[in-house]
């Protein structure tokens, strides 16, 4: 299969692209801003061909549409970190709605006619509406964020293009996705960093935000099993959730890392104002998701926790590696 993966360089296209080698009989390309892959997946070189290009250029997406003829696209690339979307609102939604709707122009007008995975989040939903309800994909949008504003509306626009122009998009909404190689932008690697530096003695405590929010975390190597599925047995126009189906309050997944510890851990809290409007809670129903490929995660919440961190102890020793040779 000939497939196209955007922001194939980051988080999530990583994982994809180990997981699409391993299966095997696939020809992967990619594009990002950077045709380059970062030192953390520096041993995907090679392994699919990496094209640099900004979603929001039309012409450039149609000439690699027309040379790559993909028959599945993976649309990852976008804006991805809610909190720094408070202080970025214009570049948020340029980059997740400008640059989904240049790519699906980019498609009408080309020559191929791709199956393609919208990869959109569960932070669309905002906060649940009681404490025993899950979100499942009929459940009201209310976005917290400019991040989740701006994923609902290209979440929105790709069910619209299955009408016209009559694109074949499938829509997966993702809660949490952690596991090794994740950037510390985000709130389960960053404290896997943090721990440690603190086992290395390069630093002397843990800051941590707000830690009662509570998440539905999937490891990013079942999250990508599921796009797999969802390419093959997805219906174009539909909409499905994926996630574990329960929460762990952040403040729990802390505790469990530093679990993994030897090491005596001072925690500072400091909370950020501008997320408070942010989703506290946020639970998902993935029955859709099961019932129409048969997946189930595979890894264990506290496997991803020590794979994470030992990725992270790695990052340590590399570090004082180069200090000491």
């Amino acid at each position: 299969m000939r497939i196209l993966i955007t922001g194939v360089t980051g988080f999530l296209g990583g994982h994809l692209v180990e997981h699409l080698r391993t299966e095997g009989g696939h020809t992967l390309a990619g594009v990002s801003r950077q045709a380059a892959w970062s030192p953390e997946w520096s041993h995907l070189a090679g392994t699919a061909k990496l094209h640099a290009a900004e979603l929001s250029d039309t012409a450039r997406l149609e000439t690699l549409l027309d040379d790559l003829q993909p028959e599945w696209i993976v649309h990852l690339a976008g804006y991805a970190n809610t909190g720094r979307s408070f202080h970025e609102p214009a570049r948020c939604w340029a980059d997740n709605l400008g640059g989904t709707q240049s790519l699906y122009t980019a498609i009408a007008h080309s020559g191929v006619r791709p199956r393609i995975l919208f990869v959109s989040t569960g932070l669309i939903y905002g906060d649940a509406e009681g404490p025993d309800v899950l979100c499942d994909e009929r459940s009201v949008l209310k976005p917290g964020s400019p991040y989740a504003a701006s994923k609902a509306a290209a979440d929105l626009l790709s069910y619209q293009a299955t009408r016209s122009p009559g694109l074949d998009i499938v829509r997966v909404r993702l809660f949490n996705q952690i596991g090794p190689r994740q950037s510390p932008d985000y709130a389960v690697a960053n404290f896997a960093r943090q721990l440690a530096a603190i086992e290395s003695g390069r630093q002397a405590f843990i800051e941590t935000g707000d830690l009662s929010a509570e998440r539905d975390l999937t490891d990013a190597r079942d999250v990508v099993r599921a796009f797999r599925l969802l390419l093959e047995k997805g219906v174009a126009g539909e909409v499905y959730n994926a996630g574990r189906g329960h929460t762990r309050t952040m403040q729990s997944v802390l505790d469990a890392l530093i679990g993994l510890t030897k090491t005596r851990v001072e925690v500072r809290q400091k909370l950020d104002p501008n997320r408070k409007a942010d989703a506290a809670v946020s639970r998902v129903d993935p029955r859709k998701l099961i019932a129409a490929t048969k997946w189930q995660p595979r890894y264990e919440l506290e496997q991803t926790l020590r794979d994470t961190l030992d990725y992270w102890r790695g990052v340590e020793s590399a570090k004082s590696g180069r200090k000491t040779g």
